[in-house]
């Protein structure tokens, strides 16, 4: 398989997943009161949100380099 081909299908596979997600998820920890032994904590979860234009972009990059490797090796045989 060419790189070209292999680029394309992964970012196919990308853009796929980034619209069925629409983002990234994590937790994070915080310390909020800490006097002596006393010690109080916060956990939250955050998103960083993937806009859906960027997937469908990265799905229609991958569609385009895949045809275009797949040309190109035709033409090459």
């Amino acid at each position: 398989m060419k790189a070209g081909m292999l680029v394309g299908l992964l970012l196919i596979v990308l853009g796929i997943g980034a619209l069925a997600y629409q983002g990234i998820s994590y937790k994070s920890e915080e310390k909020i009161l800490d006097i002596g032994p006393i010690e109080a904590t916060s956990k939250t979860t955050k998103t960083i949100p993937i806009p859906p234009i960027l997937a469908v972009l990265a799905m229609i990059g991958g569609v385009a380099i895949v045809i275009a490797t797949a040309r190109g090796g035709a033409a090459a045989a």
